[in-house]
């Protein structure tokens, strides 16, 4: 009698047994032709109950443990989603670091999953549209921006990425992730970094690639962003966006959001950006009204750029870009690709000599 009902629990046991095998089977890192995966924890678990708005951009060399944290808090501790882009077929074991990282220091999290993309056939596979589906909170990590235009945009997983934040959940980038997730961008899709003193003498050099149609999160519809900010002199380069963008608008109601290394700009539901605690630099707020002197092969010509400075009391409201309490106030003129500001502006608008280890 013992030896038939075990026999009969046994067999009542083993299709839960088999179901959890399968999905411990299939929750595991692999190598696939045109993308890698690497999973911490448990993608088969619930999603989150509740998830909440929340752009975390982040301005790349260096992590900011608070704005992940957050991201973790407003995607409901759920499901926590990793790109990357590489061009070409190389495999790094550490790229699902960040997915480790969201596990054992920022969580807690139900799962991690990292997707770095080696191709544009990635965009449709199925295995990568559902990863992209089930996530509660999205993270875009650095490398080049060009891979993650040339592999999304016009892709299902560009209408993934947007109907994401349509569905009120986090999304987050640092340095080549910050650069796509304003409405507008600045693609690097002529295969270099563009650099102040390249742009300024001439704002249609072919290195001033910017994209309008990609992601369209809310409160950045007016926004262009720009990473390693102040350590890479970029403030003249980002002048130059916001005027080329502002003309092919028609009006001067551009943004540019500048954020220093090892800094991030947490916006939240009602689009109130304030820099995350533990922020070792600031966010700088960029306006320029119509430049007078716009034209293809001659130097910018534009007066009265404010640029406002965030730091730690400092708040900025989207998409209007109101600062309240910002650090500092200065403001800059271009005048024939020269620059003429103050010192404070003078330090980031560009840089003469770039370090040839710079990543």
């Amino acid at each position: 009698m013992l030896r038939a009902l075990a026999a009969v629990a046994i067999a009542l046991l083993l299709p839960s047994l088999a179901a959890a095998q399968a999905a411990a089977a299939a929750a595991h890192d692999y190598r696939d032709t045109n993308f890698d995966y690497f999973v911490s924890g448990d993608p088969q678990r619930p999603r989150a109950a509740h998830t909440e708005t929340l752009l975390a951009l982040m301005g790349g060399g260096g992590s900011v443990d608070s704005a992940f944290r957050a991201l973790a808090r407003a995607a409901g501790h759920g499901h926590l989603v990793i790109l990357r882009a590489v061009s070409d077929d190389s495999f790094d074991p550490d790229d699902g670091n960040y997915g480790r990282q969201f596990m054992n220091e920022w969580g807690p999290v139900a799962s991690a999953e990292t997707l770095t993309f080696h191709n544009r056939n990635a965009s449709s596979d199925p295995r990568v549209l559902a990863v992209l589906a089930r996530a509660d909170g999205i993270f875009l990590a650095g490398g080049d921006q060009a891979n993650y235009i040339h592999y999304w945009k016009g892709t299902p997983v560009q209408a993934a990425l947007n109907a994401h934040v349509r569905a009120h959940r986090p999304i987050g980038g640092s340095s080549a992730g910050l650069a796509v997730l304003g409405h507008y961008s600045y693609t690097a899709l002529d295969g270099g970094s563009l650099e102040s003193k390249t742009a300024l003498p001439d704002p249609f050099n072919a290195g001033v690639t910017l994209e309008g149609d990609f992601l369209h999160l809310p409160y950045l519809a007016n926004v262009i962003t720009d990473s390693h900010f102040s350590q890479r002199s970029r403030l003249g380069r980002l002048i130059v966006f916001v005027a080329r963008l502002n003309a092919a608008r028609g009006d001067a109601g551009m943004l540019g959001l500048g954020i220093d290394e090892r800094t991030a700009l947490l916006v939240d539901a009602a689009g109130r950006g304030t820099l995350a605690p533990g922020s070792a630099g600031s966010a700088w707020a960029v306006r320029a009204p119509a430049a007078s002197v716009l034209t293809p092969g001659t130097p910018l010509g534009l007066e009265g750029v404010e640029v406002q400075q965030l730091g730690p009391a400092s708040s900025v409201q989207l998409p209007g870009g109101a600062v309240r309490a910002p650090l500092s106030v200065s403001h800059a003129s271009i005048r024939a690709g020269v620059a003429h500001a103050d010192a404070l502006l003078d330090a980031r608008m560009l840089r003469l000599v770039v370090p040839p280890d710079e990543t």
